[in-house]
């Protein structure tokens, strides 16, 4: 009571204050500001009250102190959006997620796998290491692929030449000028031997990037590992063979479509009940990103591509979870950077929904999407080579924090030729460098949680679920490729991103911003014209020592197969190991079901 007496006389003998000025105020209200941030701090995340007082400062922040700051420096753009044209709002808040539940994020490991196929992801095992590696003749191969083990390159990615991929012989008139240009050379069991030797074939993975002809890549590398005395049972890799992408994008065919997938599925088959180990398939959205379209439609194309090849699985009466384990996919890696590490995210959380969901499986590992990832070839520039080196390291960033399981890192030359030595250990010292120094593969899915990170994956799902509703209502994939939709939808894409870079409303570093003057020199891989004389010659040597009779009545087997409907895979191995030759076993398909042509799709 003394207390507040004493209080009072005090009061009492203070002078009047006076009316604040408006700078008074003004000061004032700063300085309040500290105190109201500090007090929403602590206002509860996740309950009612909280997300309404979020709510509130949210839109007190955009009416006063954004709407100022844009007023002063107006946006560079009238409105943000992804590569793929989603959104980007000013600002999101844990507000954005108030609709989420714990099981769209789930734990790594465990459904629905946002966060990682695995438990413990890189804190366990690294993903693996690939360079791609192919050119010129199996010798010349073989030593890039001991040359790359040698520098800690953990599995091996072969590429083939176009005569090849396309099912010719490196005699046949269509391969001319193309023989070891763009991959290695391959025409028989004789070069597969070349090319794998001194590599054990149970010591290493292999991944084989052929689609037409990958029956044939795959009997051969299968016949090899025999005679270095490795069970098929024991190898390891994976083969593209995803025929599905070929008509959408790449068009690197022998035959239609449908007798395409009938192969497809008769080496999914085969693998799954032979080859436990070995991936039969790649389901690839790189060609497709590569070919023009925006992320969205990568992740959708794929992940129907995906439904197609299980479609088939079924029809024939394979138990789901009998081959659905091994299944691969295999994305591109763009330059948008978050939204490519949604994408991987978002299609672990799909694929694990349709397995699930649309075709009733039953073991958690059908349920997981596993994936090889490369930096993407169609944004390194001519102009400004070195610069690549910063896109593919970007790149690279953003597939080790979506998850990938394996990643091929592009060189900085591709745009002119074939990787040079030097170049392509660049390329491999960038996955190490962040492997190793970078510490994003001490924490599992580092970014999750991220308001951003979140949205994006939302959003890529329901747009990309949106685009295979449409291709279930049109049939199927396959009835959608043959009718030209997927290509259709790409085409429009690479249009509008081509006349965005022509008109300057997008920015490339080097092409249409930020040019040099002068060139910068760089040292390219030439490849020597006389190496298809030396392919031709081995060829001839095989055909002449080999036993015709053999080889004949092979053949003959292969063609019964296509008839009527037993697998492919064993009477395609018996032919390789008779040295019949690739371009001979793809004449077989090309009689049967005859060679492919596509109409043209305006």
């Amino acid at each position: 009571m003394v207390h507040s007496a004493k209080k009072l006389v005090a009061a009492k003998r203070r002078p009047a204050a006076k009316p604040a000025s408006k700078k008074t105020k003004a000061k004032a209200t700063v300085a309040k500001a500290p105190a109201k941030r500090a007090a929403a701090k602590k206002i509860p995340v996740y309950d009612a009250a909280g997300l309404r007082a979020q709510a509130k400062l949210l839109a007190g922040w955009e009416k006063h102190a954004l709407a100022k700051s844009t007023e002063k420096v107006p946006n560079r753009r009238a409105a943000f959006t992804t590569d793929s044209g989603i959104p980007i709002p000013d600002l999101l808040t844990v507000a954005d997620r108030k609709g989420e539940s714990f099981d769209a994020l789930g734990l790594p490991g465990e459904w629905p796998y946002t966060r990682g196929t695995q438990p413990s992801m890189y804190r366990s095992r690294l993903w693996t290491m690939r360079q791609f590696a192919g050119f010129g003749t199996p010798k010349d191969t073989n030593q890039r692929f001991k040359y790359l083990i040698s520098q800690g390159m953990t599995g091996l990615s072969t590429a083939f030449d176009m005569p090849a991929l396309m099912g010719y012989d490196c005699d046949h008139p269509m391969s001319r000028g193309e023989v070891g240009k763009e991959g290695v050379a391959i025409s028989t069991l004789k070069d597969f031997e070349i090319l794998f030797d001194g590599i054990k074939l149970d010591q290493v993975t292999t991944s084989m990037t052929i689609n037409a002809s990958a029956i044939v890549a795959l009997a051969m590398y299968v016949a090899v590992a025999e005679r270095q005395g490795v069970p098929m049972a024991k190898l390891g890799g994976t083969i593209q063979n995803d025929m599905l992408k070929e008509y959408i994008a790449q068009k690197e065919w022998i035959v239609a479509p449908r007798p395409a997938v009938r192969i497809v599925t008769d080496m999914i088959e085969f693998c799954s009940r032979h080859m436990p180990k070995w991936h039969a398939v790649s389901i690839s959205g790189y060609h497709i990103r590569e070919a023009g379209a925006t992320a969205v439609q990568e992740l959708a194309f794929t992940i129907a591509d995906g439904i197609g090849y299980v479609e088939e699985c079924v029809k024939r009466g394979l138990p789901v979870d009998e081959f659905a384990p091994r299944l691969s996919f295999f994305w591109d890696v763009h330059n948008d950077f978050f939204e490519e590490v949604a994408k991987f995210r978002a299609a672990r959380r799909m694929w694990a929904k349709i397995m699930r969901d649309r075709f009733g499986a039953k073991d958690p590992r059908s349920m997981m999407l596993r994936t090889h990832a490369q930096t993407a070839g169609v944004s390194l520039t001519a102009q400004q080579p070195y610069n690549n080196v910063v896109r593919v390291s970007l790149q690279a960033l953003a597939a080790v924090l979506g998850g990938t399981q394996s990643l091929h890192t592009n060189s900085l030359d591709e745009t002119y030729a074939l990787p040079t030595e030097d170049s392509v250990t660049i390329a491999l010292r960038t996955q190490q460098l962040i492997a190793h120094e970078s510490g994003v593969d001490r924490v599992v899915d580092p970014l999750a949680g991220s308001y951003y990170v979140e949205y994006l994956t939302d959003e890529m799902e329901k747009r990309a679920f949106d685009y295979i509703r449409r291709i279930d209502e049109l049939g199927g994939i396959i009835r959608a490729v043959e009718e030209g939709y997927p290509q259709k939808e790409i085409g429009e894409s690479a249009y509008r991103h081509q006349r965005e870079v022509e008109q300057g409303d997008r920015l490339i570093v080097g092409v249409n911003a930020f040019k040099s003057a002068s060139p910068a020199p760089i040292n390219l891989l030439h490849i020597d014209d006389r190496l298809a004389q030396e392919q031709q010659d081995r060829l001839a040597d095989v055909k002449r020592t080999r036993d015709a009779a053999k080889v004949e009545a092979a053949l003959a087997k292969v063609e019964a197969a296509c008839r009527g409907t037993d697998n492919l895979m064993p009477v395609v191995i018996d032919a390789v190991k008779a040295y019949a030759t690739l371009g001979e076993i793809s004449d077989v398909f090309r009689k049967v079901w005859g060679a492919y042509r596509e109409g043209g799709i305006f």
